[in-house]
């Protein structure tokens, strides 16, 4: 049986990119650590930071107050800073408009479930999936076509039609065993994943693993680490919002501590992250259905959005939000509006970039009546240089918070980023770092 905090990953798409001397150990600016950490690990998703990080944060303001306090990640994506928190017995919020991730982040904070009960019900679907197996026919859908081979579809697919039809119903249980038949999609696939969980249909991997395997091996990993959560009195407290960071609409409380890590502004597509498990589910049909369905609801930081949505720079760059920023930004947007018509794919970074300081700004406006007196807000943040024009994000950031009424800002490098060029276009070194903010 797995244990908790095993190093050897369940599935081979987990230890890509690691080499054997690779060192261990949290920083705040990694998610790698996490996928060896109960329940986080059910399943990948491109996180900010490291989970036991969190926890020493949460820890040390705790101390400071020498009271309970409230956390909120306003980007909580699936879910890191909530678990965090609870294995601290701590209570938090989190804030998450995509609409897959959110639910994976729900069913992750479901844990407090009867592992007899989820057993039972990994059982009874294993077995009707085993009789029910027929010849799928959606290899004619061109992402799982070029993914799977007919029997590890059919297989899935059965697995699949016999959740949908008889167990989902929305209940603690019935979310985990949706995630974990989501969580095994990768893993019976013979396509590979970029570090960034863009699938890689062209990249096939040596060893894919039978579903009904995959799907055995998850849940043991499940109740495994359900079992542990317990045993170390972790508080099933946090709260998961739908609900947009610019405008969150949210008033039951105030935080005393922001922990999170907003996207970068380096192109990162955070919908097609999802895209393979999205098509599996039949949430959409193809890359074209990924606005509609996710991007439009999400922080304007790929240039696929704001090409999307047409954006126009002057337009932009007239908010007022912007104005402390404004003449640098503008520099900065200007020239790539001017440089992108030289590219070969002359992407929209101008519009881009103006659009996602603007984002920042609203949610800074968003947070500061949310935040206590003397609270504080750590954002884990990267700098960019699209088409090699530097935008200064830390410090942009930094003075949109004070010009949304928090009090100071300091910048605490973590890390070096875009240093290793070979084979590189883009030869700017940038950094990785966690930006204070004084409420």
């Amino acid at each position: 049986m797995l244990q908790p905090y095993e190093q050897r990953s369940l599935f081979p798409e987990s230890n890509e990119n690691r080499s054997s001397g690779q060192k261990r150990y949290a920083r705040s600016g990694t998610f790698t650590d996490n996928m060896r950490l109960p329940i986080h690990r059910w399943f990948r998703y491109s996180a900010g930071f490291s989970a036991e990080w969190v926890k020493q944060e949460i820890l040390v303001h705790q101390k400071n107050k020498d009271t309970n306090i409230n956390v909120l990640d306003p980007f909580a994506g699936s879910g890191t800073t909530l678990l965090a928190a609870e294995s601290v017995q701590t209570k938090a919020v989190g804030f998450e408009p995509h609409p897959f991730i959110y639910r994976v982040a729900r069913a992750k904070l479901g844990w407090n479930v009867d592992i007899k009960l989820l057993r039972r019900i990994y059982g009874e679907i294993a077995n009707k999936a085993k009789e029910r197996i027929t010849k799928t026919e959606r290899l004619n859908i061109p992402l799982l076509g070029k993914c799977f081979t007919n029997d590890s579809l059919s297989k899935l697919d059965s697995l699949k039609d016999v959740f949908l039809s008889e167990f989902n119903n929305s209940s603690p249980e019935s979310e985990i065993v949706w995630l974990c038949i989501t969580s095994i999609i990768r893993a019976c696939s013979t396509a590979g994943t970029a570090q960034w969980q863009y699938v890689l249909p062209n990249k096939k991997k040596s060893k894919v693993l039978d579903p009904f395997e995959a799907f055995a091996l998850k849940i043991d990993q499940m109740i495994v680490d359900i079992a542990y959560a317990k045993q170390h009195n972790w508080l099933p407290n946090s709260e998961i919002v739908d609900a947009d960071a610019r405008e969150p609409e949210y008033s039951e409380e105030k935080f005393d501590l922001v922990i999170t890590s907003p996207p970068y502004p380096n192109n990162y597509d955070y919908a097609d992250a999802t895209r393979l498990e999205m098509t599996f589910w039949g949430e959409i049909q193809g890359w074209g259905d990924l606005h509609s369905s996710v991007r439009q609801y999400l922080l304007r930081s790929c240039s696929q959005h704001s090409a999307k949505e047409k954006l126009q720079l002057d337009d932009l760059l007239e908010d007022e939000v912007l104005i402390p920023i404004k003449d640098k930004l503008t520099k900065s947007c200007k020239e790539l509006e001017k440089i992108r018509l030289t590219k070969g794919g002359k992407k929209t970074y101008h519009t881009m970039a103006a659009a996602y300081f603007t984002d920042l700004a609203d949610i800074f406006h968003a947070l500061r009546p949310l935040c206590k007196q003397g609270s504080k807000m750590c954002f884990v943040v990267g700098d960019s240089a699209p088409y090699g024009v530097y935008l200064d994000v830390d410090r942009w950031l930094g003075e949109l918070a004070l010009s949304a009424g928090f009090k100071s800002y300091s910048f605490e490098k973590i890390r070096d980023r875009n240093i290793k060029w070979k084979n590189r276009k883009h030869r700017i070194p940038l950094q990785e770092g966690r930006l204070w903010i004084e409420g």
